[in-house]
C-alpha cells in the first residue's frame, strides 16, 4: 500500500472554487467535499406544510418526505424540524416513525439528526445487543477527527445518558481498551508548519523495535498512531514498509492478534485515505443498508464526492449505478438523492 498523499482532494477543491456560486441568502457551500448542499430558495415553513400535507395523506406521502429530506442539509433539516414543531405542536421525528418503517425509517431519522447526535447514535448501535461490533466500531471512531469525536462524545451522553468512554471500557479489553480509548482522545501533536523528519525517524525506530523484540509491544502503536496526523503518519509508515520489506498490514499480521490486530487494521488502512477506506467499505458490505446509510448520511456533507471516486477507482463502477442496481422505491430513491451524481 502506498502511503504518499493523493492529490484527488486539492484537484477537487480547485475545480470547484472554480465554479461560481449562485446567489441565496444562506451561505453556500461551495468549496466542500460533500454531496448535498444547501437547497436554494429554502424556506422552512413550506416544507413543514408539505411535510404534513404528506404525514396526514391516507397512505403518507412517502416520496414527497424523501424528495424533502433528502435535499436539505442538515441545518436546513433542524430548521424544518422547528417549523413543523411551531405549526403542528408536535415533534417531526415521532411523526416519521409512525409513518415509516425498516430501512428507511432508519434512514429518514437519521438524516434528522444532527451529525454529533447521528455518530453518537452509530456509536451505540455497534455495542448494543450481544457482543459488540469491533469493526463497525472503529471505522467509526477512526473515520472521524478529534474534535468531531468530541463533539460526538458529549451528544453520546445527552443522548443516552451514558458516558461513551465507560461503555467503550466494559465492552472491550486489556490492550484493546487502550487503543480504543486513545482513538476517542486523538491529539494530533506533531507540529502540522513543517514536516519533522526527527520525530519521523523516531517513530519508524519505535514501532520497528515494538515487533522485533520476542514479546510485541503494543504501546509504541498506540501512542504513534493516534497521536500525530495522517500526513506525518503517512511518512512513518512509508518508511517503515522500505525498513521492514514488506506492508505495514502485513506487520501488523504477523505480529498482533485478536481484537488489537483488527484496532491496528483499521487505523493503518484508514491512515493513507480516509475516502479509500470508505469506499473498500462500500465495496464490502454495499447490500448492508444500515452500513450504507451510516456512511452515506455521515458523510454526504463532508467528503462523499472523494468516496465516490475512490469508488469508481476501487470497482470501475460508480457508487451511484452501484446503489440504483442494489436498492428498490424509495429507499433507492433517498440513497440516490444522497449520493447525488453518477461518475462517468
Amino acid at each position: 500500500m502506498s502511503y504518499s498523499v493523493t492529490p484527488i482532494m486539492e484537484a477537487l477543491l480547485k475545480s470547484m472554487q472554480n465554479t461560481p456560486p449562485k446567489a441565496s441568502s444562506q451561505a453556500m457551500w461551495w468549496g466542500t467535499l460533500g454531496t448535498v448542499r444547501p437547497f436554494p430558495n429554502f424556506n422552512s415553513e413550506k416544507d413543514a406544510r408539505d411535510i404534513q400535507t404528506a404525514l396526514e395523506s391516507k397512505a403518507s406521502d412517502v416520496n414527497t418526505l424523501v424528495r424533502i429530506l433528502t435535499n436539505r442539509n442538515n441545518a436546513q433539516r433542524q430548521s424544518i424540524a422547528e417549523s413543523y414543531h411551531n405549526l403542528t405542536q408536535k415533534e417531526l421525528c415521532p411523526a416519521l416513525k409512525k409513518a415509516l418503517s425498516g430501512g428507511l425509517e432508519q434512514l429518514m431519522l437519521g438524516l434528522m439528526m444532527t451529525p454529533s447526535q447521528f455518530d453518537a447514535h452509530r456509536l451505540r448501535q455497534t455495542m448494543e445487543g450481544i457482543g459488540t461490533d469491533e469493526e463497525s466500531l472503529l471505522a467509526v471512531l477512526c473515520t472521524k477527527s478529534p474534535q468531531q469525536l468530541k463533539d460526538a462524545t458529549i451528544a453520546y451522553k445527552q443522548e443516552f445518558g451514558r458516558y461513551l468512554e465507560n461503555d467503550l471500557i466494559s465492552e472491550t479489553s486489556k490492550d484493546f481498551t487502550k487503543l480504543v480509548l486513545a482513538i476517542l482522545k486523538k491529539e494530533e501533536l506533531n507540529s502540522k508548519e513543517m514536516v519533522d523528519y526527527q520525530l519521523i525517524d523516531q517513530d519508524v525506530k519505535a514501532l520497528n523495535d515494538a515487533v522485533n523484540g520476542k514479546k510485541k509491544d503494543p504501546a509504541p502503536w498506540i501512542q504513534v498512531l493516534t497521536t500525530r496526523d495522517s500526513n506525518h503518519l503517512n511518512r512513518v509508515l512509508s518508511r517503515l514498509e522500505d525498513l521492514r520489506g514488506e506492508t505495514v498490514d502485513k506487520t501488523v499480521q504477523s505480529h498482533f492478534s485478536g481484537d488489537l490486530r483488527l484496532g491496528f487494521r483499521t487505523l493503518v488502512g484508514s491512515i493513507p485515505s480516509i475516502p479509500l477506506f470508505l469506499a473498500q467499505r462500500l465495496h464490502s458490505n454495499i447490500k448492508k443498508g444500515s452500513l450504507v446509510q451510516g456512511i452515506l448520511i455521515s458523510h454526504s456533507e463532508e467528503d462523499l464526492l472523494c468516496v465516490r471516486i475512490e469508488y469508481r477507482k476501487l470497482t470501475n463502477t460508480s457508487l451511484y449505478s452501484t446503489l440504483q442496481k442494489e436498492y428498490k422505491g424509495e429507499m433507492q430513491q433517498a440513497l440516490l438523492a444522497l449520493c447525488r451524481s453518477e461518475d462517468l
